[in-house]
């Protein structure tokens, strides 16, 4: 399980998510002067002469490595406002738990809930002279106050320049014009199996060096789609959120983003947002710019070989299901539905619905978006007039809202058991009784068949569901109707949108008689 990395100080409780950024080659930071820059830009120097070429076998040391790109990475220390209810206790961001302090007291600010703050602590590094600074937009979004404590122990003040929650990212700067600075590495990529080292402030320990290696690439950990991240095992706790990754000749491979953790803790899984993503989105923030991508209004999934199979494609099928359109946008207006098959963005084939968000993502506001749908059997091409993407914040906010999946309207009935599962349209008593929201609508499960596929899948009395397969379900006799369908196609399972406290997942369920 994935988990934003925090960075408050103090141990973290859960699983951690921390960011990881990294971007390649030297850049003409805005602001910063060519000649002056080549004095305090770090190249280090490897011990062999090559810049490409890693030494053979395993180093004795990393410590020249370590004395000539340390001074470019600092520790970050923000004051952040927390919300505290009545009664004393608040909430540090990152705790799953609701912290009360002696006596009624908790971080700063005495009995003014207006003024209460608490104390937070991220890792940096300096990519100009001039006082930029690359972090991840999660140490900083909220911050009240940031300051920059150097390597050498100088302490300044920092303002945020710029950041982007999508690939969380951010920039913040420094007054001064005479940092010594590193640069995103863009000529060479890192293979799996090379060796890395991760500079940060774990824990408030500041100038903490580990070592290890890229254990995979590519990683898609995070819904938001747009960062390819590189998966090392150095060892990355809680403070570590925006500090570099660097390969064995000192060059920024990564910005340290993510662990995954069953403990809170360092477990050899960190994840890191790679040079060339933080490339492009760095130098768009020190400009000024604003990040904004494409935007269409779609709820993509990724489903399983049993899934696919169940819709009738084939098990290694690639694209990604529609599972929702947000009412009145862009793709509602082109006519894209629910239960299309996205095969397709700009006359490029997508293999999942990350490579379709970030396709989608890449466009700009205003610009024509091309999608390939499969509906019915047939594809056909729908002209989507992009919009904005909306901020990560709001998106969030209207997840319970959601789009619209074409419900119908409940339909009185008598309840029947279809493949194990006991339904019956979801009546105000059941409503009252599973705690279902009057925006869900679909057949409500009242008993589960001992020994059956439901059972085994974990199907329970008081999931919802909504749709099976490309049909809207409002009534056991549409749920009836659509596995009598299922069967005559020669299909051996058919794919469930269930509804449960935790939220909606297609299901593919196999018929008794393919078992």
């Amino acid at each position: 399980m994935l988990k934003r990395k925090e960075f408050i100080l103090g141990a973290a409780a859960g699983l951690t998510l921390a960011a990881a950024a990294t971007a390649g080659g030297v850049i003409n930071w805005p602001g910063a002067h060519a000649e002056p820059q080549a004095v305090n830009r770090i190249t280090p120097v490897p011990a062999n002469g090559d810049s490409f070429t890693p030494p053979p076998g395993a180093p004795s040391s990393f410590a020249t490595i370590f004395d000539q790109v340390s001074p470019a990475v600092v520790q970050i220390d923000v004051t952040v406002k927390v919300d505290q209810p009545q009664g004393g206790a608040f909430t540090i961001p990152g705790l799953p738990f609701q912290f009360v302090p002696p006596q009624g007291r908790g971080g700063q600010g005495g009995d003014d809930p207006e003024s209460r703050t608490t104390q937070g602590k991220g890792s940096g590094f300096f990519i100009s002279q001039d006082g930029f600074i690359v972090t991840n937009n999660h140490v900083v979004a909220d911050a009240t106050e940031i300051k920059v404590k150097m390597s050498d122990g100088r302490e300044l003040p920092a303002r945020l320049i710029g950041r982007d929650p999508g690939t969380d990212l951010a920039v913040i700067k420094v007054e001064g014009n005479d940092f010594k600075y590193v640069s995103f590495e863009e000529t060479a990529e890192p293979r799996v199996g090379d060796w890395v080292i991760a500079i940060g402030n774990p824990f408030g320990l500041g100038g903490t060096a580990t070592a290890g290696i890229v254990s995979a690439k590519a990683r898609d950990i995070d819904p938001s789609g747009y960062n390819d991240y590189i998966q090392i095992d150095a060892a990355i706790n809680s403070g570590n959120s925006g500090g570099p990754t660097f390969d064995i000749h000192g060059r920024v491979i990564g910005v340290n983003s993510a662990i995954y953790s069953p403990t809170g803790g360092s477990v050899g899984i960190g994840f890191a947002i790679p040079a060339d993503t933080a490339k492009t989105i760095t130098e768009r923030l020190m400009r000024g710019q604003s990040i904004e991508r494409g935007y269409v209004g779609l709820g993509l999934r990724t489903l399983s070989p049993d899934g696919w199979e169940a819709l009738g494609q084939p098990k290694d099928f690639k694209g990604a299901l529609v599972e929702s359109v947000t009412d009145g946008g862009p793709a509602a207006r082109a006519g894209v539905q629910v239960g299309d098959l996205l095969v397709g963005v700009n006359g490029e084939a997508v293999a999942n619905s990350q490579e379709a968000t970030r396709r989608v993502g890449s466009a700009k506001p205003g610009d024509t978006i091309r999608l390939e749908v499969i509906r019915d059997g047939r594809r056909q091409t729908l002209n989507v007039r992009s919009g904005t993407r909306p901020s990560e914040e709001e998106l969030n906010a209207g997840e319970e809202g959601g789009g619209s999946a074409a419900p119908g309207q409940a339909q009185p009935g008598q309840g029947e058991t279809i493949e194990g599962l006991g339904v019956t349209a979801i009546t105000p008593a059941a409503r009252s009784r599973f705690s279902i929201p009057e925006s869900v609508t679909g057949v409500v499960i009242t008993n589960v068949e001992q020994d059956s596929a439901a059972a085994r899948l974990g199907f329970q009395p008081g999931f919802v569901i909504t749709r099976a397969n490309d049909r809207n379900i409002t009534s056991a006799a549409d749920l009836r109707a659509a596995v009598a369908a299922a069967k005559q196609a020669g299909r051996p399972s058919i794919l469930l949108f269930v509804r449960t406290p935790q939220g909606t997942s297609p299901v593919p369920l196999r018929f008794a008689t393919s078992e």
